[in-house]
C-alpha cells in the first residue's frame, strides 16, 4: 500500500491540488472533447453523474458513492459490470491497483463499461489510472469547487510516476 503522509509528502499534496490536465469550469464545454476520446476513464461520483446525464458512458468509472463527503446514490449504473476495491483515504492500495488493471483489461477486451466501487476513497485513483492506461486514454475527474479536469495519459505519465515515487510504501 502507498500512503500520502501530510508531513513527508507536502510537495505532492500541493501538486495534487492543481489540475493535472485542462480545467473546464463548465462540464458542457468539455463534451466535444469527451466524445472524441478513444478510451475514457472517469474518477469521482460527480464526474460520472455528469457523464450519465449527457448520455456519455465511460469505459471505466471509479466511484465511492460520495460527492464532497456527502452520500450519493447513483440512480442507475447502466452496466452490470461492477468491481469492488478497498482503498482508505490518503492511500493507494494494492487492491485498487489490481482492480483498475482488471477493469482496463476487461474493457479493452470487450469494450464494455466497468464501474469500480471503492470502499473508502477514490480520489487518488487518478494516478494508477494514468500509469496503467494506454497513452491515448482520456481521464476525467472533478477539481472540487472548480470544475472538470480532462487529461490525456500521454501528457501526464511522467508527472504521475514522479508523484507516486514520493508516496510512503507500507
Amino acid at each position: 500500500m502507498l500512503r500520502l503522509d501530510a508531513e513527508l509528502n507536502k510537495d505532492i499534496i500541493l501538486e495534487l491540488k492543481k489540475p493535472l490536465g485542462k480545467l473546464y469550469p463548465d462540464f458542457e464545454d468539455a463534451v466535444d472533447e469527451i466524445k472524441s476520446s478513444k478510451f475514457l476513464i472517469s474518477v469521482g461520483d460527480a464526474t460520472f453523474s455528469n457523464l450519465i446525464e449527457h448520455e456519455l458512458f465511460p469505459n471505466i468509472a471509479i466511484i465511492d458513492n460520495l460527492i464532497q463527503r456527502k452520500n450519493h446514490n447513483h440512480e442507475t449504473f447502466h452496466t452490470e459490470n461492477i468491481l469492488k476495491a478497498d482503498n482508505p483515504a490518503g492511500t493507494i492500495t494494492d487492491d485498487l491497483w489490481e482492480t483498475i488493471g482488471e477493469a482496463i483489461d476487461l474493457s479493452n477486451n470487450n469494450n464494455d463499461c466497468y464501474i469500480i466501487e471503492v470502499a473508502g476513497e477514490e480520489d487518488l485513483a487518478v494516478l494508477p489510472c494514468i500509469l496503467m492506461a494506454d497513452p491515448d486514454t482520456t481521464i476525467l475527474y472533478g477539481q472540487p469547487n472548480e470544475g472538470l479536469v480532462l487529461l490525456k495519459v500521454s501528457d501526464t505519465k511522467i508527472k504521475a510516476q514522479n508523484m507516486i515515487n514520493g508516496f510512503v510504501k507500507e
